[in-house]
């Protein structure tokens, strides 16, 4: 393979101000969509709150998609239209399948808002095969400790959905899904798993790709089928996301994804009118935007 064309795009996150804090959003963008079925892409910190303050998303819908979250530092506590109350922390997975629709809330627990905390991870969306659009949405939690973890050659890896490395995830996905972490001293090498689309985002550090310096907080997404091996010029912390290609085309807007404009429409009818459900015992919520 020619080197030089393993790398087909780098991204630099647009930064994105919530309120309590900012993120920097690597997808959609304007020149790459989606990679494999990840199709939002967001780097949350690190944050520092100081006692008082806290993370406060109020309660928002989704539809066509799965939100996962995944924590390198600090706590969220997620609660949803299903009558889940779960606190997501550093290493485990929370999979939230929105279907045909879902309502959910992320917030700090009353302990955290008293003692503040330092916040920092990824929010990341993968958009549903179009079978699955309109499938019944469902919550799935999974422990830190249950996450395949592989250690090699100054790497140490967690395979956190789908299969790399000889390990596999318990975590279950309706399309070929693959997202792993990578934490590598300096000077190793990771020989990359092959999707039919990958990309690479920098937590932290730099690593050397097809003869690029790939710094923080940048996308590298390779083309099609690649072989690649990254290189830690630093200490790197990273994260590896695609898998399959999903069919057809899909339309982000807001909290939706949908293959279908009628649908993005029902749906911005359905939570102006109230009729999404609600999040138990939470009363605020996020109106729907103007535009």
């Amino acid at each position: 393979m020619d080197d030089s064309a393993i790398i087909d795009l780098l991204i630099e996150p647009a930064t994105k101000d919530l309120g309590e804090f900012t993120v920097r959003r690597a997808l959609p963008d304007k020149r790459r969509q989606r990679v494999g079925p990840f199709i939002f892409f967001d780097h949350m910190g690190p944050a520092e709150f100081p006692p008082g303050a806290g993370v406060n998303v109020r309660s928002h819908p989704h539809i066509g998609l799965a939100t996962i979250t995944y924590l390198f530092e600090g706590e969220i506590l997620h609660r949803d239209s299903l009558g889940y109350v779960q606190p997501i922390r550093p290493g485990e997975i929370n999979w939230m399948t929105a279907g045909s629709g879902i309502v959910h809330s992320e917030k700090a627990s009353p302990e955290l808002l008293a003692s503040g905390q330092r916040l920092h991870g990824l929010q990341t969306w993968v958009a549903l095969p179009l079978q699955y659009e309109e499938t019944e949405p469902r919550f799935e939690h999974y422990s830190a400790d249950g996450i395949p973890l592989i250690s090699r050659d100054g790497a140490e890896i967690r395979v956190v959905i789908g299969s790399a490395y000889g390990e596999s995830s318990p975590v279950r996905t309706v399309s070929e899904t693959l997202y792993v972490e990578a934490k590598l001293d300096s000077g190793a090498s990771l020989e990359l798993p092959v999707a039919d689309e990958l990309a690479v985002y920098v937590v932290d550090g730099k690593i050397g790709l097809d003869e690029h310096t790939i710094s923080a907080g940048v996308l590298a997404v390779l083309i099609d089928g690649a072989e690649a091996t990254i290189q830690a010029e630093t200490q790197a912390h990273v994260m590896i996301c695609g898998g399959a290609a999903l069919e057809g085309d899909r339309i982000v807007w807001w909290n939706f994804v949908s293959s279908s404009r009628e649908r993005l429409e029902q749906a911005k009818r359905d939570w102006r009118d109230g009729r999404f459900g609600e999040v138990p015992g939470e009363s605020d919520f996020i109106p729907l935007p103007d535009k």
